[in-house]
């Protein structure tokens, strides 16, 4: 059985309307559906809309990363966002590496 791995994004936000992230949610799900590397699973995002986390699980946090970079790139709210793989199911202790995205 493969063990699964997780992508979560940590990203500055700046409103509470929240149309520009589901709009990038949409976009994600379909990229990761069609690589079929996996499956976003939600967010989290304060109430005051200033940051929020995207979560994201399949078998590969790399092949993750690969699909969903250019997408979050492209969003203007995502620049500086933390991105962190995590090479373990979530809430055990697996490697991580971190990436920071460009402002």
């Amino acid at each position: 059985m493969t063990e699964e791995q997780n992508l979560i994004v940590h990203f500055r936000y700046g409103s509470t309307d929240l149309t520009r992230l589901f709009e990038l949610e949409d976009k994600l799900e379909a990229a990761i559906n069609a690589a079929n590397a996996g499956e976003f699973d939600g967010e989290e995002v304060a109430a005051d809309g200033s940051d929020g986390f995207l979560y994201m699980f399949g078998p590969s946090a790399d092949r993750l990363f690969e699909v969903v970079t250019p997408i979050l790139k492209a969003a203007d709210f995502m620049r500086g966002a933390k991105v962190t793989c995590k090479y373990g199911s979530m809430g055990t202790e697996a490697r991580e590496t971190i990436v920071v995205l460009p402002d």
